[in-house]
């Protein structure tokens, strides 16, 4: 085997390989290490000499295990791999081999057999020069393929690349001729070797077993003193990351669902060459081709359709609840050559877990697909592997709550050996010592703390559950506090979902006329035909579905659909569709004489021979269709006016195209492009499949508008309202029009009336010009498109008034790629983003997160996945199985919800705050307690701890964290980390205190005249009870009480104390118990807690007075802090610049002279200088 190519990163010593990949999800470092036996034989010695310690090191460690046991070594010859994934985690992974037999894996499914090879292809399809091959280890004479498993996809080891691939990449080159050359199915032996190499269709989830989950909890707990609030610990590649309070148990309730899913065996109908056969879902590899039955299926894999027409429920992945039109892909000869996509082809991908309703032949008897991915590969399994391994919650309370915890550790061990050197001077046995020892440790750093952390959100999560808000990731409850921006998606999430037909503009001598509010009102041509034509409705048992635009449009003008059912199939066509001469996909009948207008009578109805349908990318959609008794065929269109108008010829778009666009635009109407074309003869239904759309969709006739009415959510506006008085951003984020988004942002009041909007207009480069970008200040009647001329006002720059930036997709690209520079500042005046695809949706949640905002993304999941799942929040309101991708899922579809969860979120994160703090100080007031008793040597009893730690300080941990969120949403926001002025400052004073108080009590008793001093010459629990132990107990039971209220407090993130009812009882008991056992310990309780009996009342009431005192004192204490004592003291110091990038941009725009963004200069690129070096 050859040594590591370039490919391979850092490789400082001989034969030390490290690959990074570069793919989206998969970004990661991969390092090769080889098992060396003697390493092995050491580290088992090692174990067994620290009695297992190493193992449970090892255990969460792995990356240690396989550097203790392997040596560095070239991928190639690996067997165990480090990962580094692109967040910074490590796993690791065993590679694995595969004998393989004889068989081939071509690099297109449809290769003729005497191109067939035993080397697995890849690359450029016919260039046998640019072809790369996975060349595989002979081990006599036995092809070995080599990979491995990471987050439940298989990458494998291609010998051409030196690297580990994706076993995925084996088939990114297919085109499309490629998959319609394979309706042959693949061979017996082709089809087994593949199986070996992509291995079985399954998205199977790990789930461990009881034994073992004992087995981690254990030694967790083991680790738990001196790391316990390790929010993800480091897990291998077996299973996935959770939270440590409640990891795996919660992973065993959950997982067996989508454990068994992908087991379910269907049969599906494979074609190979020779024969059809039943095979199981597991078994399909990519390649095969199988049939799907009429009524429907639940799509085992991703699949091209090469035949026919599906209708597909892709709710489980889009969220979107309306079925969904799949046609064949592409097989003109302009197509062939095209490389598969399945984004680019979506509209002819069957994707797994979706649910085809129906499936209908119009060529032949089957409806075929191909197999193009498997198991995790799909877009199935890539959702599932995003909700097992997802990003990881990156927040600076929980990375300070760790730093604390060390800095506890740290003074455990300052204790433990004072403690030692007081214990050894008191000359106490040396098995009492060590005990003694590690008992302050349990005291210093508590077990319970990660617990006691998790109350506050698991009561947070319960009281959104109630409110029809659901959460599968509850530390990101606690990150809805820090939200400072929200993205909103503008359809289905601020407007209402549906869309009714406001009316038709038509156009007459190339000019438009008035709106006409009944389309059925049209005269025959081809306006009415686009209108009841140009959809892709189907009817399912006899009911019309599809996209509601699609049903209000086809509703307006009264005609109805008429599709063939299986039965009529097969005893053939009925005279509707004989009528055409030809076959056709559907029937548009008029509607009944009785309901048409009495001045228009419409009787040819119109066959459909095919649809493009509907593509985001391509922003249009169209049919063609031919009347009865015409050769002809004609082509209708519908879309984004600008997108239609650019395919229609010049002088049938009316000059005043734009202007009557921004009319209705302006006033929040959607609105569509409608257009035609007559094409030549079209005799058969087959040559209408041969026709090329981009050849169709070209040089058509401009018809008019179709304006459809958009209502705002009556709760979108107070909810944007609330937003911005808490000085949270809302941004609109859509696939509509940008005048329509405009006036919806201004409706929902994300721009006030008296502020300004800007348009911001990219151009990308052309010949000989670069890229440009140009800021023009909005009118009431202005778009995008106005004149330079008509703009208001001389002055090149804005004036100093509030403003709002609005952009499209196309200029968002250009500013990403051309004006990277100016991004930031873009951003963060930006509202409106318009014309934004969902990937684009995605990367500007990206761009926002690095200028160090923490955003929420809430939408209706219809193509909002990849943005949900890349806001720090993500709000689905779509309860269709896509929303498991999003952190949070609202029951109610209204953004009523946002406010809501930030107020909740803050309610939860200034509750694990005082969780926080009040374990911690219970540490230290315990602490400081044992410390002087040990220096006298006495110590609590058994019972005492006990009391603490269950009655007292767990009850109280438990319940204070009932306290719910306040009614209204401020502007100021929770503290976020835990290392600042803030919290260190209430904590160490509030420490001072408790010292003082404590030290104080001893030295007033041991004035007492009645004060008998302890035996010193015998240790606890043999000297108790004595004076000393008595006061120092009832004085700290009273501390652990003070503490409890001082950090409970509600203003202005919780409600008050007292609406915490249950916690107040506990309290009022608590503090009555503490004083009767202070006043007056009788009986069981007294010799129980081995109690001294005090006589003198008086010395008991001055203990209360004591007492009473540290409850003021602290209480004081706190609200000092609260208002301002420490920000006093701050400001005394020189000013910083904020970390926040965004807040120094907004510093930085708001001291600009003039003000920027310069108006109306165009701003143009720097070119890109590409320097050769040889």
């Amino acid at each position: 085997m050859s040594s590591d190519s370039s490919r391979l990163l850092g490789s400082r010593r001989p034969g030390y390989g490290t690959l990074q990949c570069e793919a989206d999800r998969s970004r990661m470092e991969v390092t090769g290490y080889q098992t060396k036996p003697w390493r092995v034989a050491l580290c088992h010695t090692c174990s067994v000499l620290t009695a297992g310690l190493l193992l449970i090191l090892f255990h969460w460690k792995p990356s240690l295990e396989v550097q203790a046991k392997c040596k560095p070594c070239a991928l190639s010859q690996a067997d165990w791999l480090i990962i580094r994934d692109r967040f910074g985690q490590c796993f690791t992974t065993r590679v694995r081999t595969e004998v393989l037999g004889e068989g081939s894996l071509e690099h297109h499914p449809g290769a003729r057999p005497e191109d067939r090879r035993t080397s697995i292809a890849i690359g450029v399809a016919d260039e046998e020069e640019n072809r790369d091959t996975i060349r595989l280890h002979e081990k006599e004479e036995q092809n070995i393929l080599r990979y491995y498993l990471f987050e439940g996809v298989r990458y494998v080891w291609i010998e051409g690349r030196q690297a580990y691939c994706k076993v995925s990449v084996l088939d990114e080159a297919w085109t499309c001729a490629d998959l319609h050359s394979s309706q042959a199915g693949l061979h017996q032996q082709d089809h087994n070797t593949r199986r070996k190499i992509y291995g079985p269709n399954l998205i199977e989830v790990p789930v461990k077993s009881y034994a073992r989950l004992l087995v981690e909890e254990c030694s967790a707990s083991c680790c738990g003193s001196v790391m316990p609030i390790t929010t993800t610990p480091p897990a291998s590649s077996s299973s996935p990351p959770s939270p440590w309070g409640c990891p795996s148990m919660r992973q065993g309730s959950k997982a067996p669902r989508c454990r068994t899913w992908p087991r379910c065996q269907w049969a599906s109908e494979s074609v190979a060459p020779a024969e059809e056969m039943l095979v199981s879902s597991a078994d399909l590899v990519p390649g095969d081709c199988f049939s799907l039955p009429a009524d429907g299926m639940l799509v085992p894999c991703d699949a091209a359709l090469l035949s026919g027409e599906c209708m597909v429920n892709e709710s489980m992945l889009t969220g979107e609840s309306v079925p969904v039109m799949k046609t064949p892909l592409p097989a003109s000869s302009q197509a062939a050559g095209t490389v598969y996509s399945p984004e680019e082809h979506r509209r002819h991908t069957l994707f797994c877990g979706t649910q085809v309703i129906q499936a209908k032949s119009y060529v032949g008897r089957d409806v075929l697909a191909v197999v193009t991915r498997t198991g995790f590969c799909t877009a199935k399994g890539d959702l599932i592997a995003s909700i097992l391994y997802p990003k990881p919650v990156s927040f600076k309370f929980y990375k300070d709550a760790v730093k604390f915890v060390l800095f506890l550790a740290v003074l455990a061990l300052v204790g433990t050996a004072y403690s030692i050197l007081i214990l050894v001077k008191n000359q106490v046995p040396m098995g009492q010592i060590i005990i003694r020892a590690l008992d302050l440790v349990t005291v210093i750093v508590p077990p319970a703390l990660p617990a006691a952390m998790t109350v506050g959100t698991i009561y947070a999560q319960n009281r959104l559950k109630q409110q029809g808000i659901f959460c599968i990731s509850p530390p990101r409850i606690n990150l809805c506090g820090k939200i400072r921006l929200v993205c909103f998606d503008k359809t289905g999430t601020l407007t209402e979902e549906g869309l009714d037909v406001w009316g038709v503009v038509p156009l007459e001598n190339n000019c438009f006329t008035p709106i006409i509010h009944e389309p059925r009102c049209l005269p025959a041509g081809p306006l009415l035909y686009v209108l009841a034509a140009c959809h892709a409705v189907v009817l399912l048992r006899a009911q019309p579905v599809g996209d509601p635009v699609d049903l209000k449009m086809l509703e307006s003008t009264g005609w109805c659909l008429e599709m063939m059912e299986e039965e009529e199939e097969e005893e053939g066509e009925p005279p509707a569709f004989q009528q055409f001469g030809t076959k056709v996909l559907a029937v548009m009948n008029p509607p009944p004489e009785e309901e048409q207008p009495q001045d228009r009578k419409h009787q040819s109805p119109l066959g459909i021979l095919r649809r493009f349908p509907f593509s985001s990318s391509l922003q249009r959609m169209s049919v063609l269709a031919k009347l009865p008794g015409e050769d002809s065929a004609h082509v209708y269109a519908k879309g984004a006016p600008e997108m239609v108008a650019s395919l229609c010829r010049k002088e049938t778009v009316p000059g005043d195209f734009s202007q009557v666009l921004r009319h209705y635009t302006t006033d929040g109407f959607r609105v569509l492009g409608l257009a035609y074309r007559p094409l030549g003869t079209v005799s058969t239904f087959e040559e209408a499949l041969q026709l090329p759309r981009d050849s169709v969709e070209s040089s058509l006739t401009f018809l008019g508008f179709l304006v459809m009415k958009n209502v705002l959510k009556p709760e979108s506006a107070p909810a944007i309202r609330l937003l911005r008085n808490a000085s949270i951003r809302p941004v609109m984020v859509t696939g509509d029009n940008m005048l329509t988004a405009v006036n919806v942002a201004r409706g929902c009041r994300m721009v006030e009336p008296n502020e300004q909007v800007i348009f911001v207009n990219a151009s990308p480069p052309g010949h000989d010009k670069p890229a440009a970008l140009k800021f023009l200040l909005a009118e009431p009647s202005q778009g995008e498109e106005q004149p330079e001329g008509e703009h208001r006002g001389d002055s090149s720059f804005l004036q100093p008034q509030p403003c709002h930036f609005a952009l499209n997709g196309k200029s968002f690209a250009v500013v990403c790629e051309h004006f990277p520079d100016l991004l930031p500042k873009i951003l963060i005046r930006a509202t409106v983003f318009a014309r934004m695809s969902p990937d684009q949706k995605a990367q500007l949640v990206c761009s926002l997160q690095e200028l160090n905002y923490c955003v929420g993304m809430c939408g209706d999941g219809a193509n909002d996945c990849g943005a949900l799942k890349a806001a720090d929040v993500g709000i689905s309101l779509s309860e269709a199985e896509a929303s498991v991708a999003s952190p949070f899922t609202s029951r109610v579809p209204t953004i009523q919800c946002v406010p809501t969860l930030i107020r909740e979120g803050r309610c939860s994160l200034v509750t694990s705050f005082g969780v926080f703090k009040y374990m911690a100080l219970y540490s230290l007031v315990q602490f400081v307690s044992v410390l002087l008793l040990y220096t006298i040597n006495t110590n609590l009893s058994d019972f005492q701890f006990l009391f603490f730690d269950l009655i007292i300080t767990t009850t109280v941990a438990v319940l204070m964290g009932r306290t719910g969120p306040a009614q209204e949403l401020g502007v100021e926001r929770p503290q976020g980390a835990l290392i600042s002025i803030l919290v260190l400052g209430s904590l160490l004073l509030q420490t001072a205190l408790l010292i003082t108080v404590q030290v104080l009590s001893y030295f007033i008793t041991v004035s007492q005249s009645w004060y008998v001093p302890l035996n010193s010459t015998v240790t606890a629990p043999q000297n108790l009870p004595n004076y000393e132990n008595t006061v120092l107990f009832c004085i700290t039971g009273f501390q652990y009480l003070v503490l409890a209220v001082a950090m409970s407090k509600g203003y202005p993130f919780r409600e008050p104390l007292y609406t915490n009812v249950l916690f107040l009882v506990v309290l009022i008991l608590l503090f009555g118990l503490m004083i009767w056992l202070t006043l007056y310990p009788l009986g069981f309780p007294k010799t129980l807690l081995k109690l001294q009996s005090i006589d003198d009342l008086n010395f008991k009431l001055l203990l209360l007075g004591i007492a009473a005192l540290n409850f003021f004192a602290a209480f004081v204490l706190e609200t000092a802090l609260d208002h301002g004592l420490l920000s006093c003291l701050r400001k005394l110091r020189r000013k910083k610049a904020s970390k926040k990038v965004f807040k120094r941009l907004e510093k930085e725009l708001s001291q600009q002279h003039p003000s920027w963004p310069p108006l109306n200069q165009p701003l143009f690129a720097t070119p890109k200088l590409s320097i050769a070096v040889r």
